[in-house]
């Protein structure tokens, strides 16, 4: 049975984590995420958060197509 994102949980991540997942630099994923600043901060997003709540990393995951199964396994 393949598992899916519907059954994948998410944890809380901070950008470089997120970053290094995607194979991207840590100033990439600030600009993916400030390009999304409306949508994460519906997730629970603050500009002062450093740590990216489970929702707002499971939405730019699902964006940008980021597979975090091997980085929380």
């Amino acid at each position: 049975m393949n598992q899916t994102s519907s059954t994948q949980v998410f944890t809380a991540m901070y950008p470089y984590e997120l970053a290094r997942a995607a194979g991207v630099s840590r100033r990439t994923m600030i600009k993916w995420i400030q390009a999304h600043r409306e949508e994460l901060v519906k997730l629970g997003f603050t500009h002062g958060t450093r740590l990216l709540p489970p929702s707002a990393v499971k939405f730019i995951s699902e964006f940008y197509c980021i597979d975090l199964s091997i980085t929380q396994s």
